[in-house]
């Protein structure tokens, strides 16, 4: 079984990205290359600030739909910043 990972990236322009993988070295490699999104692409390179680990792919859709609900002050708050 995969572990799955939730996780929120920095910009260079100190906006946030929140999305899930199975492989988190790999998805920030992607992103610093330009390859992942859309919206990080013109925003490298980015950081990760944050991840949380679930069991199965359900639960870390649900909980990546409840982080961009959030206020971008309320992202900041959950990183530690």
């Amino acid at each position: 079984m995969s572990r799955w990972i939730l996780y929120i990236l920095e910009c260079s322009d100190s906006s946030l990205y929140t999305g899930i993988t199975t492989d988190i070295d790999k998805r920030l490699k992607r992103h610093n290359e330009g390859r992942a999104s859309k919206y990080t692409r013109a925003k490298k390179p980015v950081k990760l600030v944050y991840t949380e680990i679930f069991d199965n792919e359900s639960s870390t859709r649900k909980r990546e739909a409840e982080i961009k609900k959030l206020s971008h002050e309320n992202k900041l708050k959950l990183i530690g910043k």
